[in-house]
């Protein structure tokens, strides 16, 4: 629960005063300073206000800016006053390239400090919460960012290697200089570690737990990117043109000159002309990369991702969780219902709790049951959250809905030599999903009749088309929508959130870092469809995605690929669609290539995670039924949320 604000926090008592000194005998020694643990959680028993503020240069193994000198990390740490005094605290690591750009959190924070460059402002509630707990706070600049050397890397080695040195570091693998070149230790550490953070931030912990790094005891990264093709690309399908540049200029507020050359190379590394994978992407692949690799993982992780986010989307998530769960790496997860949205913002009190346990356990090795306890949460509803075993729901059935020539969407395969044909053009995803029922020519639907059930999907929906072209590729999407009139999370408004006026407060505070933050309230509207899953594919890279293999016009293909996953109901009563199109402009830069694709709808299907526990068999919700949708939808298109 949320702590009233106090100005003031007092340090952690003397186990005894100094005895009176009685002739010759010795003063009684002070007790040495010590966590306290109650009901299974650290108490906070140190002082923020008379907590250490200081900052170190950690050197690093990369020369980003070829200056012909390793880079140096800027470590802003924020310490209890007693690890001078003999305890040893573990740290917690916000690693992060907006602290003097966009800031961090609801509230875009960003770092102050005074006039010898001492931090005094520490963005979010973690220092102020964990320092009076007996843990150190470090706030540190992403190479080529705020007050480090370099330039920025679009999650390659130098932004790897950059937060690897500070946990080298604060174990005696690294040096550390301070504002005069003095070396620095860390003597006041455990050396054990975590890493914290969302969007960038929370990529920089995949990535620096990947390289197996010592010391690096668990990671919480919040929609966080693990791998920055499937960021940027999907199946050869582009979202955005000369992206590395755009984002490393966004995070370098540096003079644009100095990095220039640097961002010029990663756009000409990249290959927009091609949308492949190649040596550029595998570099920033944290799952089998050059440079990071899930199968050297050592910490343990708590992710945390929305199942609507469009800006990390979620295979990121999902590809990262299957391979820790491969290695049997110890994890939880929590799945929110939002767009790019901090759980901080969505499910504050539980938040924070949980992350107070999750952190004392694995730094602090205090036994509060945290992994004993379901490993999965995930939101429902507006309101509602259930938790369970696993994710993916750990019983799910593949079940293969069949597109027919009527337009429905059943058990049963189509007819043999029946087809649906569309062309691939440039359209919204309101253009493609409007006036279901009724013919149009850049899109193909297809529909469930009522459903008699409840059905709830788990995981990742798969698309296999058998296709022909009349040109050598084409874009297609592959939409899954929920027909009917439901109150949902509206994540495409603000994320799903309203900021408040009133605040809660998370911590201690000091005039210039306080621990209050706005409070928020989930967003619902009431819509006649949901856009449930999507996904794209460049035909040409149906095989591979580091080649490119046109289809040879009026040969038959087949075409298969995942769309993102999800953890959706589909209630009883609504309708189960699938739209397929060309190319995507609400999320997709390509252009459309204006080829006739023709789909052989007897060879296709688009198979569904569903839970089981209901017999679908007898369901009866194949027939369409002569059915129209809303004749236009009007669904807005989120605001990109970066940060």
């Amino acid at each position: 629960m949320p702590e009233s604000l106090r100005r003031v926090v007092p340090a952690l008592a003397l186990a005894a005063a100094l005895a009176t000194v009685v002739g010759t005998a010795p003063a009684q020694a002070e007790a040495k300073p010590e966590i306290q643990v109650k009901q299974g959680v650290t108490q906070p028993v140190f002082s923020y206000a008379d907590a250490v503020r200081e900052y170190v240069y950690v050197e690093s193994s990369v020369d980003s800016d070829g200056d012909g000198a390793n880079d140096r990390v800027r470590v802003d740490i924020i310490r209890p006053k007693e690890s001078n005094q003999g305890l040893k605290v573990p740290v917690i690591i916000d690693e992060s390239p907006y602290y003097d750009n966009s800031g961090r959190g609801n509230e875009s924070e960003r770092k102050t400090y005074d006039a010898a460059g001492n931090p005094l402002k520490f963005p979010l509630f973690y220092d102020n919460y964990f320092v009076p707990r007996g843990y150190a706070v470090l706030d540190v600049d992403m190479i080529g960012t705020t007050k480090s050397d370099g330039c920025p890397d679009m999650g390659g080695k130098a932004d790897v290697l950059g937060g690897k040195a500070v946990i080298d570091w604060l174990n005696g693998r690294a040096k550390a200089y301070d504002a005069a070149g003095n070396p620095v230790k860390a003597t006041w550490t455990t050396g054990k570690a975590a890493m914290i953070g969302k969007s960038y931030d929370g990529t920089l912990a995949n990535a620096v737990a990947a390289t197996g790094v010592k010391g690096l005891e668990t990671i919480v990264p919040i929609n966080a990117i693990s791998s920055w093709y499937r960021y940027q690309r999907m199946n050869g399908v582009v979202y955005n043109y000369n992206y590395p540049s755009y984002l490393t200029n966004v995070v370098d507020t540096d003079p644009d000159a100095k990095c220039a050359a640097v961002r010029a190379g990663l756009d000409a590394a990249a290959g927009d002309d091609t949308g492949n994978y190649n040596a550029f992407w595998q570099e920033r692949d944290y799952l089998h990369g050059t440079v990071s690799d899930v199968r050297k993982v050592r910490a343990s992780v708590f992710a945390v991702h929305t199942l609507n986010d469009l800006n990390v989307k979620t295979d990121n998530l999902s590809t990262w969780w299957d391979a820790l769960g491969d290695r049997n790496v110890p994890r939880k997860i929590w799945l929110g219902q939002y767009e790019h949205v901090d759980p901080f913002d969505y499910r504050r009190d539980v938040w924070v709790d949980t992350l107070h346990r999750w952190f004392d356990y694995w730094l602090y090795g205090v036994k509060n049951g945290i992994m004993q306890e379901p490993r999965a949460d995930i939101q429902t509803g507006p309101d509602s959250w259930i938790t369970q075993k696993d994710w993916p729901a750990p019983h799910t059935d593949k079940v293969a809905f069949r597109p027919t020539a009527d337009g429905s969407l059943g058990l049963a395969k189509g007819a043999k030599g029946t087809t649906a044909t569309f062309t691939d053009i440039r359209q919204s995803e309101n253009a493609m999903t409007a006036d279901v029922g009724t013919p149009a020519a850049g899109r193909a639907a297809f529909t469930t009749g009522e459903l008699p059930v409840d059905l709830r999907m788990s995981g990742t929906p798969t698309v296999s088309l058998k296709v022909t072209l009349d040109k050598p590729t084409s874009n297609l999407t592959a939409l899954l929508v929920d027909f009917g009139e439901e109150a949902r999370v509206d994540w495409r408004s603000g994320g799903g959130i309203t900021t408040n006026t009133d605040e809660t407060c998370y911590g201690e505070s000091t005039e210039a870092d306080d621990a209050c933050y706005r409070t928020t309230t989930t967003r619902v509207a009431t819509r006649p469809l949901e856009i449930v899953a999507r996904g794209w594919i460049d035909v040409q890279n149906r095989d591979s995605l580091t080649t490119s293999s046109p289809l040879p016009a009026g040969e038959s293909g087949t075409v298969t690929w995942d769309t993102l996953p999800q953890d959706y109901t589909f209630k009883q009563g609504h309708r189960l669609g699938v739209i397929l199109a060309g190319t995507d402009s609400s999320y997709v830069r390509d252009a459309a290539t204006g080829a006739a694709v023709t789909v052989d709808l007897a060879k296709s299907k688009i198979t569904l995670p569903l839970v089981t526990g209901t017999s679908l068999d007898t369901a009866g919700f194949g027939k369409k039924q002569g059915w129209h949708g809303p004749a236009k939808v009007d669904l807005p298109t989120p605001q990109a949320r970066l940060f």
